[in-house]
């Protein structure tokens, strides 16, 4: 069959494809989306290859770590905006939301068995590698994963790298080459398939799609699914999307110019797209194209200079290239880091000389040692952490510069190196938007010693681990509008409040 989608991108499984079969299977896990989606363009060549319908699935567990009303709300606002992008009749959108733990065991092999071929969602963080795996195993016709995860293919690198000058002076050598591969605006535009098949009866009846109810927000749905409502939604921050390509679109009309300001939390410099990104309801194609858009900018504009610098290569703005280096480099480092480590969530990920230094210092004596509770209601003695947290719980989200200083706070007043892994992990996976992704891991474990190096002078705790302290980001960054939001009179949860 020929391929609109790069090899690099492909994963092809063990069965063969059931020519017989009713439909060809998309099980939309990770790329939420109908525009610019590699994966369910396979699924639209693979229809045409066999002469049938696509049957499109989207479906929601209850049981996946951390799950809240907060995930949950933000991956159904999707789900809602998917409904109404697939209502034209390219493809029937089947959308199922577990109501209870174990309902949706069966619903893939059971699709699947009706199915000429399943096309899938590649992901290499979370649970999605094990879960994915795991319905590999049970489907018997052929099921081919796609990586649809960024610019570069995974692939494409055949190791980690420990340092971002090296994967970003890696990305100048390759990634003009690979910007020509680019998905489909729509690929059911045009596509003349098949009229959409049917959802047999008996599974509809087993696992009946999600209603209108709780694709339209409403409360009472939510909080009757077994999930951690202590986890609010965030009330302001809609997901899909519709609301993703809203701000992508803001973000390069009203901000990206200023983009150099972006570790000042007043400015309101920052594109807001992590959450968009990580739920897979805006790509990374479309967000380099929206920022291009306008510029006159080819590849072939990239610079053939390999120097590893954070701007210059591709001849644009010094302020849109300052994004692109953490839309890109920054943000593939993490995927590059989870795709070849497979302890990379782990303590014994971090290089030998950050486990050598922290083991070192970890019987230190501390200024202040706080337990898990109190760092997940925002109860230290400095408000300036308090105020991040605060955010964390409230909107979803930490300030890009600040959540640096979170972090290195937590290992500072942690009783261990591993205890202080532990809770930034738990509090970021719990209460941020964006968390559970490769990004969230390359901040965490970069306040630990990841794609650093030894900082001078040694000091108690730290050792050679970089060291950051919130009089000094006081003064660097003057967050007076950012407290007042934020800090403990702000009606916050800071001391107990």
């Amino acid at each position: 069959m020929k391929s609109s989608v790069p090899d690099l991108r492909l994963t092809p499984g063990h069965g063969a494809v059931r020519a017989d079969g009713d439909y060809v299977l998309y099980w939309m896990t990770m790329a939420r989306r109908r525009r610019s989606n590699f994966a369910l363009q396979r699924a639209v060549d693979w229809c045409r290859h066999l002469g049938k319908p696509l049957l499109v699935l989207e479906a929601l567990r209850c049981d996946y770590p951390w799950a809240s009303d907060r995930m949950h709300r933000f991956v159904l606002d999707g789900m809602r905006d998917n409904a109404v992008a697939f209502a034209d009749g390219g493809a029937r959108y089947y959308a199922y939301v577990e109501p209870e733990r174990g309902a949706g065991k069966g619903l893939l092999r059971a699709l699947a068995e009706r199915a000429c071929v399943v096309v899938g969602d590649e992901f290499p963080c979370f649970m999605l590698p094990r879960m994915t795996a795991a319905a590999r195993a049970q489907v018997t016709c052929a099921f081919e994963l796609v990586d649809g995860n960024g610019l570069l293919p995974m692939r494409a690198a055949d190791k980690a790298f420990a340092r971002a000058f090296d994967f970003r002076r890696f990305l100048q050598k390759v990634l003009a080459a690979h910007l020509g591969e680019t998905p489909h605006d729509d690929p059911l535009a045009r596509a003349n398939l098949l009229p959409p098949p049917a959802v047999p009866r008996s599974i509809l009846q087993r696992w009946p799609e999600a209603g209108a109810r709780l694709l339209g927000g409403d409360g009472s749905a939510l909080a009757a699914l077994p999930i951690d409502h202590d986890v609010p939604i965030v009330a302001d921050v809609a997901g899909g999307a519709e609301a993703g390509r809203r701000r992508l679109l803001r973000f390069c009309r009203d901000v990206v110019a200023r983009y150099e300001e972006r570790n000042l939390p007043d400015a309101d410099a920052t594109s807001g797209l992590s959450p968009y990104l990580h739920f897979g309801h805006v790509g990374a194609h479309e967000v380099l194209a929206a920022v291009l858009r306008g510029r006159d900018w080819s590849p072939e504009r990239a610079s053939a200079r390999v120097t590893g610098q954070a701007t210059g290569w591709w001849g644009l703005p010094t302020a849109v290239e300052g994004f692109l280096d953490q839309a890109v480099t920054w943000r593939e480092l993490g995927y590059n880091a989870c795709f070849h480590l497979e302890s990379y969530d782990e303590w014994e990920s971090l290089p030998g000389w950050a486990r050598a230094t922290l083991d070192q210092h970890a019987s230190d004596a501390r200024p202040h040692v706080y337990a898990h509770a109190e760092f997940e209601t925002a109860r230290t003695h400095d408000p300036l952490w308090n105020a991040a947290q605060t955010q964390l719980r409230r909107e979803g989200i930490i300030h890009n510069y600040l959540r640096m200083l979170w972090g290195k706070k937590i290992l500072e007043w942690s009783p261990t190196p591993r205890a202080a892994l532990a809770t930034m992990i738990e509090l970021n996976n719990r209460w941020a938007l964006d968390g559970r992704n490769p990004n969230s891991y390359t901040g965490i474990f970069w306040c630990l010693g990841r794609y650093d190096r030894p900082w001078a002078p040694e000091r108690p705790i730290f050792g050679i681990i970089r060291y950051m302290s919130s009089d000094s980001a006081m003064r660097k960054i003057k967050p007076r509008a950012y407290l007042q939001a934020y800090g403990a009179d702000s009606g916050g949860l800071l001391f107990g409040r």
